[in-house]
């Protein structure tokens, strides 16, 4: 009754951000059960699609591999000390063994297999119980193609090998598929929790987008930047990258892609007419987001966009949907970009894609789609060859330039979006972005 009440609390939306998020506690059971449920349920079924019967996961207190972040309980915010977490799969017996070779369990699925006092060495004790299993494969986390799967650090290699008996030695291979697999896949639970976390960004957006937040004339891009990190802030929750906001008006000139992330001025004044972009995203119950919306300032006896900018945001919708049907299980991200630039081009679109995975890290581990800057595909230590998998989420990123003779300039509509590819093919995980933001809303029972 307590799980099905803490339920209905986090996955109903409301109108209220504080009843939309739950608090500390809760979010600690929340995080416990679901890695629980990866434990004992993902984690078996990975093993066996990689060919991977027993995986050594190795980290020290504030060096921690990217992976182990992903595996430790809400009471834990860092390893402690050496922590090397040992995950055995039988598969003959339909078994897995989650060990600690700590002094400490790690939460509840992983449980203590060294006692000091009995074998005052850590490394012996992690040599004792790999001889004891005899597995077939010591996978470990190191990939060149694969930042987030190149965890293990020099250090504890060379301590391992040391320490491990010669004829183990052939045993030892990489788990970057295992690792990255891990990183990527979401389960069904997570996905009704990521629902949830991309309404809440939207919320954020609709509101930075308002005229709660934004008076034209005196308000800066600055202004709404720092505003979106207070907020976060605010709501307890974090946000794993500044925002950015910025502005395309008649009166200038189409910049390089560079410009929303650096370079842009500081301080630029929001006026009416403006066509206002943003670059945002939240993490909560160790999930992130990455958005980009776009609102126009109305000006005065204006009671919507101009129709040049509708359309222009339709067009980049249709370049969305180019990509979207190409997010086909096997095929690469290299494949995937070069089709659907081939297919928008054709169309007569001006396209960039530069899509990456999106989950346990903003900036995930998986299947990349493409850099705004590698726009005839990314390289091998970018995880080029690496396929498109079930159950994993992307932030669909990509512009398209739009010439607009009413402003005798080029604009750029730049757009990004949670998409979830599953069994059944392709969904927006909350929808995308079809219609501007007005700043400030129409209030039509005043005639405006």
């Amino acid at each position: 009754m307590k799980n099905f009440k803490l339920l209905l609390v986090l996955f109903i939306s409301t109108l209220c951000f504080s009843q939309q998020i739950v608090s500390e506690k809760e979010r600690a059971q929340l995080v416990d059960e679901i890695l629980e449920e990866r434990f004992n349920v993902l984690l078996p079924e990975l093993m066996d699609k990689t060919n991977i019967d027993m995986w050594l996961v190795i980290s020290r207190e504030y060096n921690e591999d990217p992976v182990i972040k992903t595996m430790l309980p809400a009471t834990w915010l860092n390893a402690r000390r050496r922590t090397i977490l040992l995950f055995y799969r039988d598969k003959s017996k339909n078994t897995i063994e989650k060990l600690a070779v700590a002094r400490y369990n790690v939460g509840k699925s992983i449980v203590s297999a060294w006692d000091k006092e009995k074998q005052p060495n850590q490394w012996k004790r992690l040599v004792e119980l790999i001889e004891e299993r005899n597995p077939k494969t010591i996978a470990l986390n190191f990939s060149k193609d694969h930042n987030i799967a190149d965890g293990l650090v020099k250090t504890d290699y060379e301590e391992l090998l040391a320490a491990l008996a010669k004829k183990y030695h052939s045993k030892i291979t990489s788990a970057e598929q295992l690792a990255v697999r891990w990183i990527e896949t979401r389960t069904a639970r997570e996905m009704v929790i990521y629902n949830q976390l991309v309404d809440i960004t939207h919320d954020i957006i609709a509101e930075a987008f308002s005229e709660k937040v934004i008076t034209p004339g005196f308000t800066t891009t600055t202004d709404v930047e720092w505003w979106m990190r207070q907020k976060v802030t605010d709501l307890g929750l974090e946000t794993w990258f500044h925002p950015t906001v910025d502005v395309q008006r008649a009166s200038d000139e189409l910049v390089g892609h560079l410009y929303s992330f650096s370079g842009r001025p500081e301080d630029m004044v929001i006026m009416p007419g403006d066509l206002v972009h943003c670059d945002f995203g939240i993490t909560y119950l160790r999930l992130n987001t990455d958005c980009q919306e776009l609102a126009y300032v109305l000006k005065p006896n204006e009671t919507k966009a101009p129709q040049f900018l509708v359309d222009a945001l339709k067009d980049g919708n249709k370049v969305q949907d180019f990509l979207t049907n190409n997010m086909i299980k096997g095929r690469t991200g290299n494949e995937i970009l070069a089709k659907s630039l081939k297919e928008a081009k054709e169309a007569g679109f001006k396209p960039a894609i530069y899509t990456h995975p999106l989950g346990l890290y903003g900036h995930s581990a998986g299947t990349t789609i493409g850099m705004w800057d590698s726009q005839g595909g990314v390289f091998k230590d970018d995880g080029e060859n690496y396929p498109l998998n079930p159950n994993t989420v992307y932030a669909i990123e990509l512009n398209t330039t739009v010439n607009i003779p009413e402003w005798k300039r080029d604009i750029r509509i730049m757009l990004e979006e949670a998409g979830f590819y599953g069994e059944d093919g392709f969904r927006y995980v909350n929808g995308r972005q079809t219609n501007l933001l007005l700043i400030p809303r129409v209030k039509s029972q005043l005639g405006q």
